[in-house]
């Protein structure tokens, strides 16, 4: 069985998603700096697939395999750790 999302929703801080194994997983806008920075209307212009979530107009794409690995943004240079 394909783990897919089903249904996408924002709060002030997070980005929500519901899997169609009915499990819910919220994680911080700040990990997805382009999300984070975008308009509430941009945010909402997404697509789901199979596999995760696409936003066109913003040039991001989120695995559902990536957010229950607990990844962010993979385009950023990791932070080092002081």
């Amino acid at each position: 069985m394909t783990i897919s999302p089903k249904k996408v929703w924002f709060d002030e801080d997070s980005l929500w998603v519901e899997l169609n194994d009915a499990r819910i997983l919220g994680v911080p806008l700040a990990w997805f700096p382009r999300l984070l920075n975008a308009s509430p209307t941009q945010r909402e212009t997404f697509e789901l697939s199979p596999f995760g979530i696409h936003w066109d107009e913003l040039d991001e794409d989120i695995s559902v395999q990536g957010l229950l690995a607990g990844n962010g943004d993979m385009t950023q240079a990791p932070r080092k750790v002081a």
